[in-house]
């Protein structure tokens, strides 16, 4: 038996980031083995604090709560809220898998490996998990060469994408994104990998390896893929552990595969080598094992401890974006920015940048707007001259601007074809009508008859009748003053 060190509850040290007052309450209720504590874990919460009144972090974890101990609750005064809230969550899951079902089968039929990683992968290997584990949103991972495929699927049966940019700009980078969402409908919310972690958690050959230790599953039907334990602890740390637990489930996740007993722990350790996981780890495991009672064996837990006390000054980064949001002072608040900042821009670097992604960026032009003008288009086709080759587009567009400081989105593209994204910033919030110029370099091959100038919005929502979300987000409609053609050089 291993000798586990003393963890200490001051920084930089791991206790510091462990889930402290009402969430280290709720996660006791959902993961204490003793069912008089943890039932007394649930009544204290309820007791202190109103349901109604808390964020959708708590509702994920009353939700479990709930399913865990049904009527045992009865007798308090917040049951019925109680029951209420886990049928709402319950019913949200289940639409929003019912919308993925048919794309997922889709992508099936067409050749694509679907694995589903996070929330969605405990549904999909315990149908009864769902009435505990919220799933608004399936996680989908496929492999870099199926990610074509299952993005068109997504396209064709009218999944929006909710960046706001259009499918021929999304479709010609899919190699240089890890991920991307989509919504479709009042539930339906799907995000798309191509690779399971982000770009500071990078390996290669571990990429691969999460196909080979895949196990086969069904989803509503569906078969599909699921991550092996080991895998589903450690994407469950990747993807939670360093998020202010913005969300706690993926700690409950965590138990669930524990306890299920079959984790390959060699496997696990090398995961989280590779990925550079082990503050992260330590944190997580040191907590369900010391605070809640969790078997995560002595060596395991030893050897993470090793290795993240190894970790440098990287340890300290990790510890802090560990911290639950809600504990968060000043101080951490700051150390905290500045550290996620970094880590973000270590993942920020695509896999590829072919073709380039540079945008033409909007000026203002001298001119007035036009007196007599024309109405307001969101889309408006430029005629194509005979020529072939590398030319330069200049063009000028009337744009009328809300009274708020936001970004100017506009594409040129040619049926399927992405050609140029067009940028433009405005600061001042006048609110008055201008007029834009764009130029950049574009290719004609002497038969395209015309390029189609449309306007983007921003980011996309499900419905558009908050006005203003519109007036930050929205497309903004524009007249087409001009649109000229000439020889590069």
């Amino acid at each position: 038996m291993a000798d586990i060190r003393r963890i200490d509850r001051r920084f930089p040290d791991y206790g510091w980031s462990w889930p402290t007052g009402g969430l280290d309450q709720l996660l006791k209720a959902a993961l204490l083995s003793d069912e008089d504590a943890a039932a007394a874990c649930a009544a204290q919460w309820l007791d202190e604090n109103d349901i109604d009144l808390v964020a959708f972090r708590e509702h994920r974890l009353l939700a479990a709560i709930s399913d865990r101990f049904g009527r045992k609750l009865a007798g308090h005064s917040a049951y019925p809220r109680l029951v209420g809230l886990q049928k709402m969550l319950w019913t949200k899951s289940r639409m929003a898998m019912r919308e993925a079902e048919p794309a997922l089968q889709a992508m099936a039929d067409a050749g694509c490996m679907v694995m589903l990683i996070k929330g969605a992968s405990r549904i999909a290997l315990n149908a009864s998990a769902q009435r505990g584990r919220v799933a608004h949103d399936i996680d989908i991972l496929v492999r870099p060469q199926d990610m074509q495929t299952a993005f068109d699927v997504l396209r064709d049966r009218d999944w929006q994408i909710a960046s706001g940019v259009s499918p021929q700009y999304l479709r010609t980078r899919l190699a240089s994104l890890r991920s991307m969402n989509f919504f479709k409908g009042s539930f339906g919310d799907i995000d798309l990998h191509q690779l399971a972690y982000d770009g500071s958690q990078q390996s290669n050959e571990d990429d691969l390896a999460i196909w080979r230790r895949a196990a086969a599953a069904a989803f509503s039907g569906v078969s599909v893929l699921v991550p092996s334990p080991a895998d589903r602890i450690a994407l469950a740390i990747a993807h939670g552990g360093l998020d202010a637990h913005t969300h706690s489930d993926w700690l409950v996740d965590c138990a669930v595969a524990i306890r299920d007993g079959d984790v390959d722990w060699d496997v696990f350790l090398d995961i989280i080598a590779r990925r550079g996981l082990a503050v992260a780890a330590a944190v997580a495991l040191s907590y369900l094992a010391l605070g809640i009672g969790v078997a995560v064996p002595d060596g395991v837990l030893a050897r993470v401890l090793e290795m993240a006390d190894r970790a440098g000054l990287s340890r300290w980064s990790a510890v802090l974006q560990a911290k639950p949001r809600t504990d968060f002072g000043r101080l951490v608040w700051l150390s905290r920015g500045l550290a996620k900042q970094l880590r973000l821009k270590r993942k920020s670097g695509r896999l590829q940048q072919e073709p380039p992604a540079k945008a033409w960026r909007g000026r203002s032009a001298g001119r007035r707007p036009p007196d007599a003008a024309s109405p307001l288009v969101f889309s408006q086709t430029i005629p194509c001259p005979q020529m072939t080759g590398d030319v330069m587009l200049d063009v000028a567009v009337r744009i009328s601007v809300p009274p708020v400081r936001r970004r100017i989105e506009m594409e040129i593209n040619a049926g399927d074809d992405h050609v140029a994204r067009l940028r433009a910033m405005v600061i001042s919030r006048s609110g008055k009508e201008r007029v834009l110029h764009f130029r950049g370099k574009v290719r004609l091959d002497g038969s395209r008859q015309a390029l189609t100038l449309e306007a983007r919005p921003s980011r996309q929502f499900r419905e558009w009748n908050d006005a203003a979300a519109v007036a930050v987000y929205g497309a903004l409609p524009f007249q087409l003053l001009s649109a000229e053609f000439s020889p590069v050089g």
